[in-house]
């Protein structure tokens, strides 16, 4: 893998700018990690968009789940991704057609296809393999 993270501090600043997050891959199942992170989300005052095209239309923790993050209207801060590795190429495409600033993948999920689909429009906020929860414990 050749694509590199941004720096601690560029990383917080994210965190600490954002608002909105859309959660793409967003389990309604309570034992999920994408749930149990997207609620502590929740609780540190960000507002979430469930994406999960199989979900679609019903809710998440109290908000909407939309079929595509294309379908967000509302401005998205970051877009964090719970989805495997080999998804992350067709994410960064769906990214790119919506006015999201970072492009977030979860620990463990990488991809330099996506980081170059992503670079080659210009869009250079991306973190991958990186846990946001892990990452808003360093801000407490």
């Amino acid at each position: 893998m050749s694509f590199q993270n941004p720096s601690e501090e560029t990383i917080q600043a994210y965190l600490k700018e954002a608002k909105n997050i859309a959660v793409v891959g967003l389990s309604n199942k309570e034992d999920r990690t994408s749930y149990q992170i997207a609620q502590l989300l929740q609780e540190h005052g960000y507002r979430i968009f469930p994406v999960n095209p199989v979900l679609a239309g019903q809710t998440i923790l109290g908000e909407p789940v939309y079929e595509q993050l294309q379908d967000i209207t509302e401005t998205i801060d970051i877009v964090d991704i719970f989805r495997r590795s080999e998804f992350l190429p067709d994410i960064a495409k769906a990214f790119l057609e919506t006015n999201a600033k970072v492009y977030w993948a979860q620990l463990g999920i990488e991809n330099d296809e996506a980081a170059e689909i992503l670079q080659a429009a210009g869009r250079t906020d991306i973190v991958m393999n990186r846990c946001i929860k892990i990452e808003l414990a360093k801000m407490a």
